[in-house]
């Protein structure tokens, strides 16, 4: 699953690969917000760590991963 969290001032996003499901991510960040710690962290596939200072978010999105084809489709 791909999440996209957008930082603040940040010229760009930041993409992970996450092997949790989107009920587990939005969870996290949901925690991450209202909780006192004041930062996300999420670890993707290959087990790095991102934190973000929970006042820094601009957005996190939350999308299920898409399977793209490759090469030609009959059609």
């Amino acid at each position: 699953m791909e999440v996209k969290i957008g930082v603040q001032y940040g010229g760009r996003e930041l993409v992970l690969e996450s092997a949790q499901t989107p009920e587990e991510v939005t969870e996290v960040v949901t925690a991450a917000i209202t909780d006192s710690t004041g930062a996300l962290q999420l670890v993707d596939e290959k087990g790095r760590r991102v934190i973000v200072p929970v006042d820094k978010l601009a957005y996190v999105e939350i999308a299920e991963q898409q399977h793209r084809t490759v090469g030609f489709t009959p059609g």
